[in-house]
């Protein structure tokens, strides 16, 4: 689809920040949930439960932890499509800041499945934390200069391009995550030193803000903050994502292990919700832009000229690999893990 510019004041563009910022808070700061449909399974008599495959699956309660921005769309409307009701499955979703804080909230089963990205995923089966992947959650695209995550500067910046980026303070939403291990990817190919960095941990809506207040050199962002700050003014360097490689497995789905052998069932079942919830975002990207203001206050404007992350139906493993590869070269993980143990 053709997306029209969207262009407004500095001091505008801060104002919706500002206020998408509240919003988040009032929606994951105090650990508030977030409950969609609720579905209910009829008594069926003798004569219509006879094919015990066709029989309605016993409803089940079950709490994800994901992130409030675009990346975690498709599950959003997977509920408003009822791919989850179809499945027996009652789901309430929790938001939280990032990736990393959703991992200890699956592992002490505050969250039966969560959303998180790669590399914090890749940390948690190095200290043996027995999670288990079960879908893809979002990839990059094709092109660093069109991709959902960016790095920002402002627009009077003396930085030019990411090989810049070397001694400099850049926000991030998480420390040692992906946005860091990609970062530093792209210095060490320019011919810099990556650990002459400073990485400051902010929640996306601060970042905006910092790298507006030059409180920091440069921020990492993704939709819908990517497109607020750049429609306040500031720069895009490119994707640290795509910039690494193409269609980047940047997060996944998954759960505990432990859950996974108790509820193999349910497990199955989440997962065939998931898979069509990503398949039908990918599908029908108008679809995927307006359920964004359900979960986040973001403009619809903006959400029109958001970049889409890609959401195959597939784990992208060969990406998986080489960001293991990347996190043993930060000393994050002591050697690539087996693949076959995180991975489905």
């Amino acid at each position: 689809m053709s997306m029209s510019p969207f262009r407004f004041s500095r001091r505008a563009g801060l104002a919706a920040v500002a206020t998408l910022a509240l919003t988040l808070t009032a929606c994951g700061g105090d650990g508030e949930t977030t409950d969609t449909a609720s579905p209910t399974t009829d008594a069926t008599t003798s004569d219509e439960a006879t094919d015990d495959a066709e029989a309605p699956a016993e409803t089940v309660d079950l709490t994800v932890g994901v992130i409030p921005i675009l990346d975690v769309a498709p599950i959003y409307l997977g509920v408003q499509e009822g791919f989850f009701e179809e499945e027996g499955i009652n789901l309430t979703l929790e938001l939280a800041q990032g990736g990393a804080a959703i991992i200890p909230g699956v592992v002490s089963g505050q969250f039966q499945f969560g959303f998180s990205n790669t590399i914090s995923l890749l940390l948690a089966q190095d200290n043996n934390l027995g999670l288990k992947a079960i879908a893809n959650g979002a990839q990059s695209t094709d092109d660093p200069m069109e991709d959902f995550g960016a790095v920002v500067v402002p627009g009077d910046s003396d930085i030019q391009d990411l090989t810049d980026l070397e001694g400099k303070r850049i926000g991030v939403n998480t420390l040692n995550n992906i946005q860091t291990t990609t970062i530093n990817q792209l210095v060490r190919e320019a011919g810099g030193d990556p650990s002459t960095i400073t990485y400051v941990e902010l929640p996306f809506p601060d970042i905006v803000q910092a790298v507006a207040n030059r409180d920091v050199d440069a921020g990492q962002l993704v939709e819908p903050f990517r497109t607020l700050s750049l429609n306040a003014g500031d720069r895009n360097l490119g994707s640290n994502l795509a910039g690494v490689v193409d269609n980047m497995e940047v997060a996944m789905y998954f759960t505990s292990q432990a859950y996974a052998d108790e509820n193999p069932d349910i497990v199955e079942r989440f997962t065939r919700a998931i898979n069509k919830s990503l398949q039908y975002a990918d599908e029908n990207p108008v679809a995927a832009r307006e359920i964004l203001g359900t979960y986040t206050n973001i403009d619809p404007a903006v959400a029109e000229a958001a970049v889409l992350p890609r959401w195959p139906g597939e784990i992208n493993r060969d990406t998986v690999q080489l960001l293991a590869e990347l996190a043993v070269g930060d000393g994050l993980i002591s050697a690539v893990p087996d693949l076959d143990v995180l991975l489905p």
